[in-house]
């Protein structure tokens, strides 16, 4: 009996419901790997606990300290004294003593005017005086002898009171020469421009050879004073009585200057003083702090970040971060006795920067969560991970 194998078109059907077979045994498996690891995760930092979540998060520490109450405002940089050099005489510039962006101190020369029709003009009223004081003791020396004559009965009362309002006449005139010449010097010495005050010379207006008046309102230059300085900065009328308290109180207030990002502190200086209305119209009060400025950090209209220190209390501090806003005010998340969350209302004070004072709902030593906020309820279960240790700096090569 010969067995015949069976042929290749009965075994099709088998073989395409093999490979069906696979199909949905791949398919299935798939599943179970993608949409399965979706629904139940695999534990990972935090995992489970007694078949309750664990929340990974950051925690800090409140702490008993210090707290600087500082007021933030926007401020310029104001020069104590401005001013605009200019000549006080008309007249050819013959020559400028100064480089421009030069330090100059008070009475130093920066210019020189045409000094030649001065000296003529001083020469002229130096002249006429000595013509007048000529006259003068001619004439005293006519009412001597009058009045011996008088006393003799040779002149008449009425020629020597002649004699003595001539007299007079001349020593008015005597006076009014010398203001003349006294007027003539001092033009003399306005054609040497000196410094006024002590700064930081600006860039000149004029060269030369030029005609300078008294009325140019760009002057030959601008000099302005760099050290000390002021900060002109405002505030907002809510803030000034806790200002005016420490002002009463004779306490020096601490001012800084930080520059525009605030990212680097320029200076360190004392409030001065206060105007003495709130402007109306903004309802802020004008503040001015002074610095010494002895290396030029801060400079004239020069555009700054005031940080101005008012008073400063021992307080229940905590970051800023770890406060929360909700319906019923600001609360926080306290990490309490076995890891385990409760939500703490909180009345919170004065803050500075990043830090807050509370001055209600935490004692010092509790833990405020500072991360992972999203999934956190009262009662619910934290781990609580570490802060990454600062990297180390590299080792210097030898």
């Amino acid at each position: 009996m010969t067995v015949h194998p069976p042929s290749r078109s009965r075994l099709r059907p088998f073989v395409g419901l093999f490979l069906v077979a696979v199909l949905l045994a791949g398919g299935f498996f798939a599943w179970r790997h993608f949409v399965g690891a979706g629904a139940n995760p695999p534990p990972t930092r935090g995992g489970w606990r007694d078949g309750t979540q664990v929340v990974p998060v950051r925690v800090a520490t409140a702490q008993r300290e210090d707290l600087v109450l500082r007021l933030k405002a926007l401020g310029t940089v104001t020069p104590l004294n401005t001013v605009t050099v200019r000549s006080r005489v008309e007249g050819e510039l013959i020559r400028v003593a100064f480089e421009e962006g030069q330090q100059v101190a008070a009475g130093d020369l920066l210019a020189e005017i045409d000094p030649r029709p001065f000296q003529v003009q001083l020469a002229q009223a130096q002249g006429t005086q000595q013509q007048n004081l000529a006259e003068l003791a001619n004439a005293q020396s006519d009412l001597a002898r009058y009045r011996e004559l008088q006393g003799k009965g040779y002149v008449s009362g009425q020629q020597l009171g002649t004699q003595e309002a001539l007299v007079r006449q001349y020593e008015a005139r005597r006076q009014t020469d010398q203001a003349a010449v006294d007027d003539a010097r001092l033009q003399l010495t306005y054609t040497r421009i000196v410094a006024p005050i002590g700064g930081r010379i600006g860039l000149r207006s004029v060269d030369v050879g030029n005609l300078v008046r008294s009325g140019d309102s760009d002057g030959i230059a601008t000099i302005t004073q760099m050290a000390p300085i002021s900060v002109l900065f405002t505030i907002p009328e809510t803030e000034l009585p806790a200002v005016l308290e420490a002002v009463r109180a004779e306490r020096a207030l601490t001012v800084e200057a930080w520059d525009r990002e605030e990212r680097r502190q320029l200076a360190t200086g004392t409030l001065t003083s206060l105007d003495n209305r709130i402007d109306t119209t903004t309802g802020t009060l004008r503040l001015r702090a002074g610095f010494d400025n002895a290396d030029e950090s801060l400079y004239p209209n020069q555009f700054v970040n005031v940080r101005l220190q008012v008073s400063s209390t021992d307080s229940i501090v905590i970051p800023n971060a770890a406060v929360q806003f909700g319906a019923k005010g600001n609360f926080v998340y306290v990490v309490g006795d076995g890891d385990t969350i409760s939500v703490r209302p909180l009345k919170l004070g004065a803050a500075d920067g990043e830090r807050v004072a509370v001055l209600d709902g935490i004692a010092a030593g509790e833990r405020v969560v500072l991360e992972g906020l999203d999934r956190l309820r009262e009662g619910a279960k934290v781990e609580i991970i570490p802060d990454a240790p600062a990297p180390e700096a590299p080792a210097k090569r030898s």
